[in-house]
């Protein structure tokens, strides 16, 4: 499960994956993962609830606040109380079966390279920190995926209102 950015901040995302992501391991859009894994027969169940979370809501505030480390890449590290409160009552709906990476803390990043050396991880971070401003970035949706091996494929968007 995902969240949506706004067409301008989701093609600012995307070039820098482009430009910074191993070509033959950039298989999808700029994204903000909420969940790593819901099993499949929540489907139905993860539809209803991102319909209610979105529905006559405007979207939570949100800024990209700083660059994060990830040893053999970079992310931008992201803000947005609204979005982690969202993601709490999810977490609380489906504890019973959220994998180990998803009852841990949440911690809101967008990548932007990895699986790189870290050398060359080291040398992006620097080089973005050095011309970084925060800034506001703009939280258009919620989308849930299905994984097929490869690019993810849509399962349901639900866009704030």
């Amino acid at each position: 499960m995902t969240a949506l950015f706004g067409k301008a901040d989701a093609a600012w995302f995307d070039a820098l994956r482009r430009a910074h992501y191993p070509p033959e391991r950039n298989q999808l859009p700029a994204h903000l993962t909420m969940f790593h894994h819901l099993a499949p027969s929540l489907a139905e169940e993860l539809k209803r609830r991102l319909a209610e979370e979105t529905r006559r809501v405007k979207a939570p505030l949100a800024r990209v606040a700083g660059l994060v480390s990830l040893g053999q890449g970079t992310a931008f590290r992201i803000e947005s109380p609204g979005l982690a409160d969202i993601r709490d009552r999810l977490g609380d709906a489906f504890a019973p079966m959220l994998m180990p990476q998803d009852s841990a803390g949440w911690r809101p990043h967008v990548t932007i390279q990895n699986k790189v050396g870290p050398a060359a991880a080291k040398a992006l971070q620097h080089r973005l920190e050095a011309e970084f401003i925060p800034r506001p970035v703009a939280i258009a949706g919620l989308a849930s995926w299905w994984y097929r091996g490869g690019p993810w494929a849509p399962l349901s968007r639900h866009m704030f209102a």
